[in-house]
């Protein structure tokens, strides 16, 4: 398993799709399937049936995965969107880095 460009928690943009333009934070990311989810994008509307115990039932909204290659990270610092790197810092600790910077 390789590791992941992306965590939880990240910021990013949605480079394609019907939510292009949209940036929002990581809920979950499926490394497996090279999925994420990201809060407030590719909003479902799934139908839930009254069970015990389920607190919300009828039509429900909630976010579904959207491919890893349809997200770009977001700089913390500059607040641009790029490709992703890796750099070795002077303590042998590895980072990761936005290469290039755009604009959303």
């Amino acid at each position: 398993m390789s590791q992941s460009r992306i965590k939880k928690d990240d910021q990013v943009l949605v480079i394609s799709g019907k939510d292009k333009g949209k940036r929002g934070s990581v809920i979950r990311v499926f490394s497996e399937k090279n999925r994420v989810m990201v809060e407030g994008v590719n909003m479902v509307t799934r139908h839930v049936k009254a069970q015990p115990g389920v607190a919300q039932t009828g039509m429900v909204q909630g976010e579904a995965s959207v491919a890893l290659s349809n997200v770009m990270l977001i700089d913390p610092e500059t607040g641009l969107a790029g490709r992703t790197g890796q750099k070795v810092l002077e303590d042998g600790t590895k980072v990761r880095v936005v290469k290039s910077g755009k604009r959303s």
